[in-house]
């Protein structure tokens, strides 16, 4: 009995994560998929063909054969959606940046201070995410306008003599995507940095390295993987924001997730959304991809 409720658990573990994938990941993105390949119709739900499964397998097919790739057609032919993509790519690589730039030193902080500190340091970390996402959103706004915190700060100690105009800007986007994403950023590469063998550091300063060198080939990629988790766990996102654009960025930023709302609720155009979805998800795909196959040949390398 004990081994078959081992081999039960064993298998419910196993089993879990693959039905969590299943129910909300491939089967909302089959559903996506199909209505992609669908035709915008003035009905509810706005395409056709719609599925009838009281229709048994022979409905099924005949609709199936109505399905087409005329929205990806659409999509290459109108250059609206290609500046989309590229600049939401664009704008989510230039924040990864910053956000890494940022972050590093933080972590790096963190993983050389005392132990009995570091608990504390990492709520800090993590506090922000105990406020409302689209709160701090709205905080900037109130930072960032001309008559906002910020300018007013500056005017007063004299740095600048006119309100600096930052926000609908991207520099207002950067701004909230960094702020918004930082923890992110900052928790893999602390894991990293903290669980390295600080003496491998020590040994290179002993050698003969500076602390610049020692930290360039000694530390930085030791905490490469870390810094690579990172970077896809705000790049990600960061492509398809819609909240921070809209509210920062003002109405003249191009970025796929405005996009995508205003197909999917202004212009009630759904197979044309479902259509930019899936190829937003495929670019997203990409950067994963490589990262496991870099990953499982460090893996391989190590071994």
């Amino acid at each position: 009995m004990e081994r078959v409720a081992s081999a039960l658990f064993s298998r419910l573990v196993i089993i879990i994560p693959y039905a969590w994938l299943l129910f909300f990941f491939l089967i909302p993105f089959f559903i996506v998929f199909r209505i992609s390949l669908s035709q915008t119709a003035v009905a509810m739900p706005p395409y056709r063909p719609v599925f009838d499964l009281f229709g048994g397998l022979s409905g099924i097919m005949e609709k199936a054969r109505e399905f087409s790739l005329d929205n990806y057609v659409w999509l290459t032919e109108d250059v609206l959606y290609f500046n989309a993509y590229v600049s939401s790519v664009i704008i989510a690589g230039i924040s990864t940046i910053l956000t890494l730039m940022i972050a590093y030193p933080i972590a790096y902080g963190m993983a050389k201070a005392p132990k009995s500190i570091r608990p504390t340091l990492l709520m800090l970390v993590i506090l922000p995410f105990w406020t409302s996402f689209l709160i701090r959103v709205y905080a900037w706004i109130a930072i960032l306008k001309p008559e906002g915190l910020l300018n007013q700060f500056l005017m007063s100690i004299n740095v600048i003599d006119q309100p600096l105009i930052i926000l609908n800007t991207n520099w207002a986007i950067y701004i909230g995507i960094v702020y918004s994403y930082l923890p992110f950023m900052v928790l893999p590469i602390y894991s990293s940095l903290e669980k390295m063998d600080h003496t491998l550091t020590e040994a290179a300063l002993d050698l003969g390295c500076t602390p610049f060198s020692a930290f360039w080939r000694v530390t930085f990629p030791l905490s490469l993987a870390g810094v690579v988790a990172g970077c896809l766990l705000v790049f990600i996102p960061a492509v398809g924001e819609f909240v921070i654009p809209d509210l920062l960025g003002g109405s003249e930023t191009l970025m796929i997730g405005k996009t995508l709302w205003n197909e999917f609720n202004a212009n009630r155009d759904w197979p044309v959304s479902s259509a930019v979805a899936t190829i937003l998800l495929l670019i997203l795909v990409i950067p994963i991809v490589f990262f496991q196959n870099a990953q499982a040949k460090a893996d391989g390398e190590g071994r």
